[in-house]
């Protein structure tokens, strides 16, 4: 019996053990509340004082730009609210622009706001590779539009928009620009001034941080409606105690991906390339989907006609090798993937979805071994 392969890494992460070992003296010995005064407050305070100040040297922010919030879901809901409901309130409209390949955090509280708080919503088409333009996004904006939110790298087929391109369409429209990005930082630069992004979202649990925890990236100056409200802790923003060993760790690891990002990604590269040319074999009943070149390293997605996209990760799973149908978070939903819908698939296409992550301990064997047990699979599912 060989060790089982994990091919998942776009649905969530292994805990660096320095990550860990960041986490564990708050855990312990330093526990106090960041809201005390005593020493044990200070200590947990300057540990939150330290994770902001190394979450904004990634991102090229200033640390007051940083919130930190439950994971990379809360952040998306706290910057779709936040900055809506606020610019509701303010008289400066209720227009929100998105489209219909955004992860559900984004596309459901889009939705939500549209039909519970009378806002307006343009859901703006895709082309075959999951992208719109910036023509699109100018043709698409309002004088009432308030919002425009469009992720970086989508979770289910890996797709890359031209973020800095369009945030500057918004940006010339005087319309705030918000990315989800939790999909795209184990894997690239994320330097939120030459994105020109207004808001930003991240989750650790993505680049070998811990899960539950997330950052918010909101430019100074930015009207904000705290839609989680109690205590004054990030500045009024987010209510609640900070859970400060998560909060440690998750600085730690986007300092790891930082030192590591670019000398790891051509062998993540080639992982890749090694799947993708070993599962397609391209023809009537099969293919990789057609996110562009610009794509996460670590990222290969596939549909096969006419199979069922959770039966197929059961049989994986029960031969050793972990993957996804799409997003993690669809896993089990029997319908066919909205993303590769709104991409132009047929439903007997859509239905049979499987993503398929490599990680910093992947290695060539586990590959080989992940494209003979698809094929083995899919074929025991099409008898």
């Amino acid at each position: 019996m060989r060790p089982p392969v994990y091919l998942d890494h776009a649905a969530t992460t292994p805990v660096a053990p320095e990550v860990l070992a960041a986490m564990l003296p708050y855990f312990s010995a330093q526990f106090g509340n960041p809201s005390s005064i005593h020493r044990w407050g200070q200590q947990a305070e300057h540990a939150m004082y330290a994770a902001r100040q190394q979450l904004a040297a990634g991102l090229n922010c200033s640390p007051d730009e940083i919130f930190f919030t439950g994971g990379g879901s809360e952040s998306d809901n706290l910057a779709l609210r936040g900055a809506a409901l606020a610019a509701q309130a303010a008289g400066r409209g209720r227009h929100l622009i998105t489209t219909a390949v955004e992860h559900h955090a984004v596309l459901h509280t889009a939705q939500q706001l549209r039909d519970h708080f009378d806002f307006d919503l343009t859901l703006l088409a895709v082309d075959a590779h999951a992208c719109v333009s910036a023509q699109q996004l100018a043709d698409a904006i309002r004088p009432d539009t308030v919002l425009v939110s469009l992720m970086l790298a989508n979770n289910e087929v890996g797709s890359l928009q031209p973020v800095a391109e369009l945030a500057a369409v918004a940006r010339a429209h005087g319309v705030l620009f918000h990315t989800d990005a939790v999909q795209a930082a184990s894997q690239l630069e994320l330097d939120v001034q030459a994105l020109g992004v207004d808001l930003l979202s991240l989750g650790a649990h993505k680049f070998y941080g811990p899960k539950g925890v997330g950052a918010l990236y909101v430019r100074r100056g930015t009207q904000m409606l705290a839609v989680q409200t109690g205590g004054s802790q990030e500045h009024g923003l987010r209510a609640g105690t900070q859970n400060v060993p998560l909060i440690a760790g998750m600085a730690a690891a986007l300092q790891l991906v930082l030192q590591r990002r670019a000398p790891g990604k051509p062998h993540l590269g080639q992982l890749r390339g090694r799947l993708v040319a070993g599962v397609p074999q391209p023809g009537p009943e099969r293919r990789a989907s057609r996110p562009p070149p610009q794509r996460p390293p670590n990222h290969a997605s596939f549909v096969f006609r006419e199979v069922d996209g959770n039966a197929l990760l059961m049989r994986l799973d029960l031969e050793g090798v972990a993957a996804s149908s799409g997003s993690a978070c669809k896993t089990g939903d029997p319908r066919p993937s909205s993303v590769l819908l709104a991409m132009g698939a047929q439903p007997d296409w859509a239905r049979g979805s499987l993503r398929l992550s490599v990680g910093r301990a992947t290695t060539a064997a586990d590959v080989d071994y992940a494209v003979q047990t698809v094929e083995r699979c899919v074929a025991a599912l099409r008898k």
